[in-house]
This record gives structure tokens, sequence and C-alpha cells, in this order.
């Protein structure tokens, strides 16, 4: 598989793991019911108070950027260098 290639398919994975967790952190934190997958904020089932949720959240939202920082670097050297003329 092919770097591009690659960086393509961990884009799309990222998004749709940006989509999802998103979801379930919103529904978590501004809903007025909770969602069952995911544990209310304060309890035991929390992360330094925090629902798991919202940590995939910083996890996939890390994903799309290092995979789209990835594919802009590889557009930009196939293009090549970039001559000024001042």
């Amino acid at each position: 598989m092919k770097t591009k290639r690659a960086l393509q398919l961990l884009l799309a994975i990222g998004l749709l793991g940006l989509a999802f967790s998103g979801y379930l952190s919103y529904r978590e934190l501004f809903a007025a019911e909770p969602v069952t997958s995911c544990s209310p904020v304060g309890s035991p089932g929390t992360i330094l108070g925090y629902p798991p949720c919202i940590y995939g959240f910083v996890m996939y939202l890390g994903i799309v950027v290092v995979a789209t920082l990835g594919l802009v670097g590889a557009r930009r050297a196939a293009a090549g260098p970039v001559v000024h003329v001042v």
C-alpha cells in the first residue's frame, strides 16, 4: 500500500471516529438525557473527571490532523520546489 493511500485511509477512519466520538461527547455533556455507553461527568467511570468519549474525540482529532498534514506535505513534495521571483 502506498503512503498516500494509507494516509487517505487513516484520514477516513479518523473522520468516522471523530464523528462518532463527537456525537457521544455532545450527548454526554450537553444533552438532557446522557448516553448509557459513556459514564456521566464525575462518576467513577470517568478519567480525570471527564467521560472516556471526550478523550476518544481528542485522539481522533489528532489522527485527523496528522493524516491531513501528511497528505498536504506529500502534495507539496510532489509539486516540486516553488520558485519566487522578486
